[in-house]
């Protein structure tokens, strides 16, 4: 009997392990929610470059997508329980946009029945 409720009870611990393991896909200039199991005390974004977090209540947040790349996000409780932690994963847009290149200069564009420059400024890659 016990040789079993080990394994079952390895299983039930690691069940929110593997739900928190999930990536967040989130588009450039993008929004997602997350609501949480419980008030969130402290927020804490791995690359604020990457993503940023707007708390709408302690219960929920709005991720956005910044800059392309990948980051992490964690939300804690008043007592430094984690509610939240996942991998954000910052992706580009699949319609709407592109980048147009002079030189090392790049422009990013918005487009829908034509194309105009985005508010978006994009750096310039660093000469050696």
């Amino acid at each position: 009997m016990f040789r079993h409720a080990l394994p079952l009870a390895l299983l039930i611990a690691a069940a929110p392990l593997a739900a928190q393991a999930q990536a967040v896909n989130v588009e450039i200039d993008r929004s997602t929610r997350v609501q949480l199991g419980g008030a969130a005390s402290s927020v804490i974004v791995g690359n604020p470059q990457i993503a940023d977090v707007t708390v709408v209540d302690s219960n929920t947040l709005f991720i956005t997508g910044k800059g392309y790349g990948v980051t992490e996000v964690v939300a804690v409780d008043a007592i430094g329980r984690t509610l939240f932690q996942r991998e954000i994963v910052v992706t580009g847009g699949t319609t709407g946009s592109v980048r147009v290149w002079r030189g090392a200069q790049a422009t990013e564009m918005a487009c829908a029945a034509s194309c105009a420059p985005s508010l978006r400024a994009t750096p310039a890659p660093a000469t050696p």
